[in-house]
């Protein structure tokens, strides 16, 4: 196939952006079905809009990275090879879930491939990628952590905390801060005086950068860059990712009325949609055809349909273990069970 991008990217991995993106895209949306139709108990937090993100920041790492990502994670576990008929089960309760139906949406990890779990405490997941990154450095693996938080978190202490450490050791951390403007209802220019993110950085003597989150290869080539420090022991580096969330702060939101955002605002956001975006200009370049994307779209379609069944013919945990992986050591009266 020829192309006439001027990208260090292969058309391959270009096509695979997209097909990462619309993964994510499309995943986010049948959770909410599946939510409203009660085959997923509670809420999820959606990450539709904030693609590129994920989508850019895992496609620069090495398979044995690691990521720390947050309550709206999703598209973080996704990007970096998270199953998604182990999340769909995860989310329904199921016994094949990731935690085995103990977590649900906010807890999901995957050890395996470098995934050291969602987080809902806001922010907690960079001491986690710090102490991944020591773990790196004194082991001479090369490998590099990203700990995943929002605007919200960039003003939490622990994340203030982590990079302070994490500059002081070099540590090999990239902090990618999504910066989707608000903080559940609270917009950034009410919660941070400093509007660009990055600029923070120079206060841990450590580079930042602020990138356009809807562009992919944006996202991407500043990870990419950040990475290559990290390799090279020069310490971390703060990616901020400027990026919208289309849908509300979790599902329930819309049912409760909630509106702290104009009509006008999400429409601004939506036509930089970089699902819609991203695979026009794959087309402009001859990287892919009308085809050969609904070719994609089919195939994350019939991956999403799988997952769906996988979920639904997955057993509930039984109730008789529901202690398990609760206690180190059995107490009296408990069942005689550990991890």
């Amino acid at each position: 196939m020829t192309t006439t991008v001027k990208h260090p990217l292969d058309p391959d991995r270009l096509i695979a952006l997209y097909r990462t993106m619309r993964l994510i895209r499309r995943f986010e949306e049948r959770v909410v079905e599946l939510v409203n139709t009660n085959e997923i108990p509670g809420v999820t937090h959606e990450y539709v809009g904030q693609e590129a993100v994920a989508t850019g920041v895992c496609a620069a790492l090495r398979a044995d990275d690691v990521i720390t990502s947050t309550h709206r994670g999703h598209g973080h576990i996704l990007a970096k090879g998270g199953a998604p008929r182990r999340m769909i089960a995860e989310l329904m309760g199921k016994v094949d879930g990731y935690n085995g139906g103990r977590g649900g949406s906010m807890h999901i990890a995957d050890l395996s491939l470098g995934i050291y779990g969602a987080n809902g405490i806001v922010g907690a997941g960079s001491p986690i990628a710090c102490g991944a990154a020591l773990s790196a450095k004194l082991r001479g693996s090369g490998q590099v952590a990203v700990a995943f938080f929002g605007d919200g978190g960039m003003n939490q202490g622990v994340v203030h905390e982590a990079m302070n450490l994490a500059a002081i050791w070099k540590l090999p951390v990239i902090c990618v801060c999504e910066n989707n403007g608000y903080a559940i209802s609270a917009s950034i220019a009410e919660m941070a005086a400093i509007q660009r993110l990055a600029d923070r950085a120079a206060g841990y003597g450590m580079p930042g950068e602020s990138v356009d989150g809807m562009e992919v290869l944006a996202v991407h080539d500043a990870t990419a860059r950040a990475v290559g420090r990290a390799r090279r022991g020069e310490g971390p580096t703060l990616v901020e990712c400027r990026t919208y969330r289309f849908v509300g702060h979790f599902t329930a939101e819309k049912m409760r009325g909630l509106r702290y955002r104009s009509d006008e605002e999400i429409e601004a956001w939506r036509k930089r949609d970089p699902v819609v975006t991203f695979p026009r200009w794959l087309e402009s370049e001859a990287i892919i055809t009308r085809a050969e994307r609904e070719k994609v779209d089919a195939e994350v379609e019939a991956t999403l349909d799988e997952a769906v069944a996988f979920g639904r013919a997955s057993k509930f945990p039984d109730a008789g273990e529901a202690l398990d992986g609760m206690y180190a050591v059995s107490y009296p009266g408990l069942p005689a069970r550990g991890w």
